[in-house]
């Protein structure tokens, strides 16, 4: 154990994670095994994992029918590209399945490694929409403060969260940022993103992008017809509408995709994460049928753009069987009655303690902010750190969740995997109970 701490302090620089604190302290935490929703480290330590890791552990960990479709893919093709038309039989069919399950208007699908390389594509792929179209200067895209993403050059610039801009820059130009409706009211956030394609001037904006729910900014749920007057805006300046659904696609929300909450079909939908529930890397970008027949109809040439994994067999093949799951146990089904089940008990917590402020889920995707005073909503200062205090609690007590805290907010995270059981919901409760009800009475001291 003590060597493999070494050998990793030494070789392996982790991502989104301080590197001073790894040279310190060394690993927190050195995983054996999972299975179900649970994760062993390697002195025999068990814990619940209430994030499904990186939100995207959708069917639950140790799966084997997974492993035995990706052992027979790789026995039968492990690699073939897909450049230059070459295509596969678990490309193709993986296509039509999202394409099938996605919202009636998008039918077609460029292939990915993870939701970063997703979100560029998509940017890329709208601007080279309006580019064919002769609309060139139609190549900015609007995004919304602490929105999240991911890391990639464009995918930066898109992200809404300024820590990720303070390690290395923008990036990319061309994106602008307006409110996010968890500060402001329906109405000024909708006049904010107005404003916003007013400024810089509705012919240069090629995209809006949104999370259905800002996953990442602090699991932050949009007003009921907020995204119904963003597709109004979108058709009003002609601008397409990107829903970032990878957290939030293949149940999570308790519907397959998230925009099915508010009833919305978007122009174009990224996705990653849940497809393989984290087996293996895949993600990808739906565009609708509009779109897809202006490109068969004015691209000339090769599309200069893909990935060496795009469309990997493997991948694709795990990533059939995982969507397969997710239908067969009914898993969008539990994650809407687990989900209640979770916010049911986020509420009683609330009742029972002084420092939580606002609890939501939209399936098992949801949050529970603490609060120096819950009546007017007054944050605690920065400096006492109490979501991270809450989140060292809950990992004595064996339960792996996520703090945030950007500007000034305390908010715990908890995206459990779609398997949970109202036994586990249970014990994920209780245990979040004593968790803030100990960091509740060290604040009083």
């Amino acid at each position: 154990m003590e060597k493999l701490i070494e050998l990793d302090k030494k070789h392996f620089i982790h991502p989104t994670s301080s590197i001073k604190d790894q040279q310190a302290n060394g690993a927190k935490l050195i995983i054996e095994k999972g299975e179900g929703i649970y994760l062993t480290d390697k002195k025999g330590d068990v814990y619940i994992d209430a994030m499904s890791s990186l939100w995207n552990v959708n069917i639950g960990h140790g799966n084997k029918e997974l492993a035995e479709v990706a052992k027979e893919q790789m026995e039968k093709l492990a690699f073939s590209s897909t450049f230059s038309t070459f295509s596969h039989e678990p490309a193709i069919l993986l296509a039509k399945k999202i394409a099938d399950l996605a919202p009636s208007k998008l039918n077609a699908v460029f292939f990915t490694s993870g939701g970063s390389e997703s979100n560029d594509s998509a940017f890329k792929l709208v601007r080279h929409y309006w580019k064919i179209q002769g609309k060139p200067e139609r190549n900015k895209i609007v995004s919304l403060k602490r929105g999240y993403h991911g890391v990639a050059a464009a995918s930066t610039s898109a992200t809404g969260i300024p820590e990720f801009w303070d390690m290395a820059g923008h990036m990319e130009s061309g994106f602008v940022h307006a409110e996010t409706p968890y500060w402001e009211g329906t109405k000024t956030s909708i006049d904010s993103i107005r404003e916003v394609i007013e400024a810089e001037g509705p012919e240069t904006i090629a995209a809006f992008i949104a999370e259905p729910i800002q996953g990442a900014g602090g699991v932050l749920i949009p007003p009921n017809d907020y995204f119904k007057e963003v597709r109004k805006l979108c058709d009003e300046y002609g601008i397409v509408f990107i829903a970032d659904e990878v957290i939030t696609g293949f149940g999570r929300t308790g519907k397959m995709f998230g925009m099915e909450n508010w009833d919305v079909q978007p122009d174009m939908m990224s996705f990653a994460k849940g497809v393989t529930s984290g087996y293996i890397p895949l993600g990808g970008v739906l565009v609708s049928d509009k779109i897809h027949d202006v490109m068969k109809d004015k691209s000339m040439g090769t599309l200069f753009h893909g990935f060496t994994y795009s469309g990997h067999p493997v991948a694709a093949a795990v990533a059939l069987k995982n969507i397969e799951i997710i239908e067969k146990q009914g898993l969008v089904e539990n994650a809407c009655k687990m989900g209640e089940e979770l916010l049911k008990g986020f509420k009683q917590i609330k009742n029972e303690l002084n420092i939580v402020g606002n609890v939501r889920a939209v399936g098992l995707l949801g949050a529970f902010e603490l609060v120096a005073d819950p009546d007017t909503n007054k944050r605690f200062a920065s400096d006492l750190k109490v979501a991270p205090r809450v989140i060292a609690a809950l990992h004595e007590r064996g339960v792996i969740c996520r703090a945030v805290t950007y500007e000034s907010t305390d908010i715990i995270c908890f995206a459990p995997p779609l398997i949970i059981n109202q036994e586990q919901i249970n014990t994920v409760i209780e245990k979040l109970h004593d968790s803030v009800a100990a960091v509740q009475k060290e604040l009083n001291r």
